[in-house]
């Protein structure tokens, strides 16, 4: 245990945390030359293409210090952006050190403080790195002192590095043998270990991987979960390299993984406590808190046939992404499906891609929005995750919506158009902060429901790009909400109608009604297309049929035979439009997401 280091990486997206533990995994020797790649971690397509870390993952290296002794190191790399935090949180509870890395260029960013400070709640000691040295936009005076002024270290505790030359690697390495603590824990108590994440295999079940903090485990021990309280046999254990490597026996200290013939997804739970059947542990282990979900979307299958397999899909998912919280829902519109709680519009995204990519499953997802509670005139109070669930206004007493504290970092000369977007998103200036001459932090008070759409891309397009943001919950407020609801030929879909500000309302109808019209393709009979609040209809356009031109063929001749065509041409189309059906297409459920 005492040459056992476990760290993880930490820092804001795109800060050059995957790159750096490529150097590291390739001068420890982990791996060779012919296996090394950019990302050598990330293993999903996703994460290589978008150039971003979704899963944490973890990985055993062996170190030769210069003292001459080898020392285990156990690294997690972790994601950066704000939508994956809960997968940090799980890493930071399974180390005793972090790497807090700053890019030169860039210097501190929201997320390096709010990573930072998860790292300090659980008390790991922390090594600041400032990465991307060899740029020669490196500014690492300005961006040291914005460290030394956060964490109270001083500049010599700052190791200056780059990933992609290789600088530095090695004090890094040499830090994390000095100034990480050795893993405290008795190999001869009971054995009790932390589950931080588990994965699906096809032909092996469910591998859970863990780190141990007291006591030991072998190979065909009887284990049990604390949570589930089920019972199983450890087929395999092991450690993690590139692959899985099995080994007979792990004790305190160590970070592994666990194949027990699990097939059942509910079975195992992240964040749960792993004992042995004889002599157990008698406490569970404090892991990290139970996830909240920011934003609610529906997810239906396109063809309501797919729904078991969906849903089998969506199981599977959880458990590679924990926090992602669902439960079954149906809608008029689109039949049976999910109502889903996710962590940021990113992370929606990305959960869509997924289901997509790796299990072949084409969904639609509904406008997202989040909770609201809403009380009516009998004194009870509901929690409304649709819209469709709001009781009716003549039961309705008032309706309360979750609020954020939103901060957000940039430079001195953005503050102007940053509060006019917060402004016009209802948000209200806390506070302002310089923390340089030319870096300054605002804080808002905003309603949550209106930085689910666009917010964050529209925040890096009037900061050009260089705003950085992120938000905890405060409280919930009283705010007056309406239902907007769209209809097609007087049917209201359900999957279009959302909760919003009243004052927004005529705006967002218009709006979403014009993009509507481009996207849904013209049918034999003509579609009006409505936005309503209630019994009241506050924007209306039509979508004109596809006619056939039935009086072509009548030259010259008396008025009243073509007069007698279109008549007949007119009760055709009436009937039509009372048994059409109109489909509207996945783009138009996207795009009205992203209405400007």
């Amino acid at each position: 245990m005492k040459r056992t280091r476990n760290f993880c990486i930490i820092a804001h997206i795109d800060h050059g945390k995957s790159t750096l533990a490529d150097r590291l995994l390739h001068l420890t020797g982990t791996i060779s030359d012919r296996e090394l790649q950019e990302q050598t971690l990330d293993d999903m397509d996703i994460e290589r293409e978008r150039g971003i870390t979704i899963k944490s993952h973890a990985i055993q290296m062996l170190y030769t210090a210069d003292n001459g002794e080898e020392y285990v190191f156990n690294l997690i790399d972790t994601p950066g952006h704000v939508d994956f935090s809960y997968e940090v949180s799980r890493s930071i509870a399974a180390c005793e050190g972090a790497l807090l890395i700053v890019d030169a260029t860039q210097g501190i960013e929201a997320q390096t403080i709010s990573n930072l400070y998860l790292a300090l709640d659980h008390d790991l000691e922390i090594i600041p790195v400032l990465n991307k040295m060899d740029l020669d936009s490196a500014d690492p005076e300005v961006v040291g002192d914005q460290i030394v002024d956060l964490i109270g270290c001083t500049l010599d505790d700052i190791i200056p590095a780059s990933g992609k030359s290789g600088m530095g690697v090695a004090e890094i390495l040499e830090a994390v043998v000095t100034r990480i603590p050795a893993p405290k824990g008795d190999p001869d108590g009971p054995f009790q270990a932390m589950v931080f994440d588990s994965v699906y295999n096809p032909f092996r079940g469910i591998i859970a991987y863990f780190r141990i903090l007291n006591g030991t485990i072998k190979k065909g021990d009887l284990v049990k979960f604390f949570a589930t309280e089920n019972e199983y046999t450890a087929d395999e254990i092991g450690i993690l390299g590139l692959d899985l490597k099995p080994r007979k026996e792990l004790s305190a200290g160590n970070v592994g993984y666990i194949i027990s013939g699990i097939k059942n997804a509910k079975e195992v739970k992240v964040g749960d406590t792993l004992t042995k059947k004889e002599n157990p542990c008698l406490t569970a282990v404090r892991g990290f808190e139970d996830v909240k979900p920011m934003v609610f979307a529906g997810i239906y299958p396109v063809d309501t046939e797919d729904y078991e397999e969906l849903r089998a899909s969506m199981d599977k998912l959880q458990l590679n992404d924990a926090s992602l919280v669902y439960e079954p829902e149906s809608s008029a519109a689109l039949g049976f499906g999910f109502r889903c709680g996710f962590l940021g519009m990113l992370h929606m995204e990305i959960i869509q891609e997924r289901l997509e990519r790796e299990f072949d499953m084409t969904v639609i997802t509904t406008v997202p929005n989040v909770s609201y509670h809403a009380y009516v005139k009998a004194g009870e109070m509901l929690v409304v995750n649709n819209p469709s669930d709001l009781p009716e206004p003549n039961h309705l007493e008032r309706v309360e919506e979750p609020f954020i504290k939103a901060q957000v970092i940039t430079k001195s000369e953005y503050i102007g158009q940053v509060m006019n977007l917060c402004i016009e998103k209802r948000g209200i200036l806390l506070n302002q902060v310089y923390l340089t001459a030319d870096r300054v932090e605002l804080s808002f008070s905003m309603p949550l429901g209106e930085i689910v759409f666009d917010f964050y891309d529209k925040l890096k397009s009037v900061s050009r790009g260089y705003a950085s943001f992120d938000y905890f919950p405060d409280e919930y407020k009283e705010s007056k909400l309406v239902k907007l609801d769209i209809m097609l030929n007087g049917d209201p879909v359900d999957a279009l109608s959302a909760l919003i500000h009243k004052d927004n309302a005529f705006d967002l109808g218009k709006r979403i009604c014009l993009k509507l019209k481009e996207l849904i393709p013209r049918q034999q009979f003509m579609i009006a297309l409505q936005a309503g609040i209630g019994a009241k209809i506050i924007a209306r356009e039509t979508i004109k049929p596809v006619r056939k031109d039935v009086t072509a063929k009548c030259y010259g001749g008396d008025i009243s035979r073509k007069r007698k065509l279109l008549e007949k041409q007119k009760k055709g189309k009436k009937r039509m439009r009372q048994v059409g059906n109109v489909e509207v297409p996945q783009s138009a459920f996207l795009a009205v997401l992203k209405l400007d």
